[in-house]
């Protein structure tokens, strides 16, 4: 069974989410997504990272749920109603402090992810999620320089927020280096891995807009890229528009015309995203066989332990990976 294929027939989903660091808000806001906003008929949740971590966040908060061990997916007793926790036993207590970032919580996250990763390879879990890390741990570990180092080869990241899908070319580059980033062949295979994924959870035929790059669409980068890019993608049958003026498009996927838009560098998106809804969104690494979400805030180390965090955007991510997995489109949370 691979990591595409979904739960079993009559089965529930499994839902992995990793707690992001153990220092950080992430196992609060899991904690608190569960115990208050979980339905048990839509899927089957587990959380992966320190049962420490997750059982100070629950005294913290002050919630009547229990965190309990589990050694795999398998594990989850649905009838117990307490969370279950997939804790690999790597991050003794006394090497961490809450509120402050260190390199053996970085160290235990990459591990975290790692087992999330392979579990949704192996078909154990349909979608796994990643609470807050902390990028101070993460460069102490000496592992990796920055988040961007644990997102898989061959994956975009489409952000979604209440309003708005957007899905950029190219990342986190200088802006003298997107025009070379712009070619037919990176636009088409995105365009491609944006249909195909949309037709798995449950949105078929998407519309998809496609953005220029100069003021108005017009230079030479729409005329030997991107025209071409979106006509053998309707030649394959894709419902694409494009390429449309920058200072539009976004607008007009708002009003309803596109159910994503394809943009041509990360803050050509992120500008208006954040303008039309700063909060409330969260990132899906598309290119996958599973279902794979973060959620749009950091760590907030100044609150951890407080019990002040608010867990919205945690469980709207949880209601989200729900839905499509199972097919059923973007669900109840950022549509």
């Amino acid at each position: 069974m691979n990591g595409g294929a979904s739960a079993a027939l009559g089965a529930l989903p499994v839902v992995a989410t990793v707690i992001g660091d153990p220092a950080g808000i992430g196992p609060e806001v899991c904690a608190k997504a569960l115990a208050l906003d979980r339905d048990p008929r839509s899927a089957r949740h587990l959380l992966i990272g320190s049962i420490d971590a997750v059982r100070l966040a629950v005294a913290a908060s002050g919630i009547a749920c229990q965190a309990y061990p589990v050694r795999s997916p398998d594990d989850i007793d649905d009838a117990a109603g307490g969370i279950a926790v997939l804790d690999p036993g790597n991050l003794p207590r006394e090497a961490w402090s809450v509120g402050q970032a260190g390199a053996a919580s970085g160290r235990a996250v990459i591990e975290w992810i790692e087992i999330a990763e392979g579990l949704a390879r192996d078909g154990q879990i349909q979608a796994w999620i990643m609470a807050p890390v902390d990028s101070s741990s993460l460069k102490l570990s000496g592992k990796v320089e920055s988040i961007d180092d644990l997102q898989p080869e061959g994956t975009y990241l489409l952000r979604v927020s209440p309003s708005l899908r957007v899905v950029p070319i190219t990342e986190h580059i200088a802006i003298s280096a997107v025009p070379a980033s712009v070619n037919a062949s990176s636009i088409s295979r995105l365009i491609e891995v944006v249909d195909d994924s949309f037709q798995r959870w449950g949105v078929p035929g998407a519309r998809i807009g496609v953005a220029g790059l100069n003021p108005h669409a017009m230079g030479m980068e729409e005329a030997a890229e991107i025209a071409p890019a979106i006509e053998r993608a309707r030649a394959a049958g894709r419902r694409v528009e494009g390429p449309v003026s920058p200072d539009s498009i976004f607008r007009l996927a708002i009003e309803g015309r596109y159910d994503v838009v394809v943009s041509m560098y990360h803050d050509q998106g992120q500008i208006a995203l954040k303008t039309a809804a700063f909060e409330g969104a969260c990132t899906i690494y598309i290119g996958l066989d599973y279902v794979r979400l973060t959620v749009p805030h950091g760590s907030a180390m100044e609150i951890a332990g407080k019990g002040v965090a608010q867990h919205a955007s945690m469980a709207a991510a949880m209601r989200m990976a729900e839905s499509l997995c199972c097919g059923k489109g973007f669900g109840d949370g950022p549509p």
